[in-house]
């Protein structure tokens, strides 16, 4: 019978430790070694399906983590890993630290407006604003043909007058004209208000029905004293600003912010949605026919001059007043205006103050 190479090796080893007594310690580890060697070549060929196996895994688990891990690094300064490589800085010493946090620099990134993340899109749910979210004072006239004051019964029936004159007047935190709506206070969920609709050329504008008077009155006043104001965006429901929101996190994104950088600066131009004023029908944006942006530039135009020092007369306060940013959260907006009644108005533009404080004094 044919002896195999394992069994030759073994009885030379054997053999040798027999009958030469000086090289039985030789012959003992060669013995040993050829034994040892014979077990694992054993052990791989009858383990050929488990070995496959298990290689597999490794591969599968190799290249799924390829993606979000480098695979190794040469000496050129290059690491690779998948398609992409990316360059490795030299550094001269082995001493090597992490490099500062940086804080974004907020006051030098440019705040977008509605207009800069409308535009462009042809979402059919919702309004373009450049063309159709504005309503000057010369379209409402036309589309309804007498604007009459309110008679005085039904004024006095949607807003009862005070019961008597006081030398300071009195402010109630249940007044739904003083319902403070922030950041940190989102709109209450048993709030609720009417809708109320001017018809324009362009179609309806919505806002607060209990507003409406008082505020065509101010911009027929204007007009009079030959400034020609428009609105823009006065009433918008959820999924309106939830949309104006979303789409100023992704422009910014697109500038290479993380996705809470992108939050933190959007949230100071659009409020988060659930806590917009806009949404209660109370806020109104108002430009004119000679400065149609959003911007604080607003501010120095005959239009904006007139609201901040006339507002108060008819009942609205400047929101978002320049200086304020620390404790309102939002950046100066000249051209957002509020409604919450004429005393408050008055107290509150008369002393400076934004709604927060007026809050914080008063009720």
């Amino acid at each position: 019978m044919k002896r195999s190479f394992y069994e030759k090796t073994k009885l030379f080893f054997i053999n040798m430790g027999k009958y030469h007594k000086f090289l039985r310690i030789p012959a003992i580890i060669g013995l040993a070694v050829s034994m040892l060697s014979h077990r694992i070549c054993l052990y791989f060929k009858t383990g050929t399906k488990r070995f496959a196996c298990t290689v597999f895994v490794l591969l599968c688990f190799m290249v799924g983590n390829s993606f979000a891990y480098p695979v190794f690094q040469e000496e050129n300064g290059f690491i690779s890993g998948g398609e992409k490589e990316a360059e490795v800085v030299a550094v001269a010493d082995s001493n090597i630290s992490l490099v500062d946090e940086q804080q974004i620099e907020y006051e030098n990134i440019k705040v977008l407006d509605d207009e800069d993340v409308v535009d462009g899109y042809g979402d059919s749910q919702f309004h373009d604003m450049k063309n159709v979210d504005k309503y000057f004072l010369d379209e409402i006239l036309e589309e309804n043909e007498i604007l009459q004051p309110l008679k005085a019964a039904e004024q006095a029936e949607m807003e009862p007058a005070p019961e008597a004159a006081a030398d300071q007047p009195q402010f109630d935190a249940k007044d739904w004209r003083l319902v403070l709506i922030n950041k940190q206070h989102p709109i209450p969920e048993d709030y609720s208000f009417s809708l109320g609709m001017i018809k324009t050329i362009k179609g309806d504008m919505e806002c607060d029905e209990r507003i409406i008077e008082d505020l065509l009155q101010m911009m027929q006043a204007a007009s009079e004293d030959g400034v020609t104001l428009a609105i823009c965006s006065p009433y918008r429901d959820l999924s309106y600003q939830e949309y104006l929101f979303n789409r100023k996190i992704r422009a910014y994104m697109k500038n290479g912010m993380s996705y809470m950088e992108a939050y933190s600066i959007s949230s100071q131009a659009v409020t988060v949605p659930g806590a917009s004023e806009h949404q209660i029908g109370l806020a109104i944006d108002i430009i004119s026919d000679t400065y149609l942006t959003l911007d604080e530039g607003f501010a120095e135009t005959s239009a904006g001059i007139w609201l901040s020092q006339h507002c108060a007369e008819y009942g609205f306060i400047l929101r978002y007043p320049k200086g304020k940013e620390a404790i309102t959260s939002i950046e100066f907006e000249p051209w957002h205006f509020r409604y919450v009644g004429k005393d408050a108005a008055e107290v509150i533009m008369d002393e400076g103050l934004c709604l927060e404080e007026f809050w914080d004094k008063y009720l």
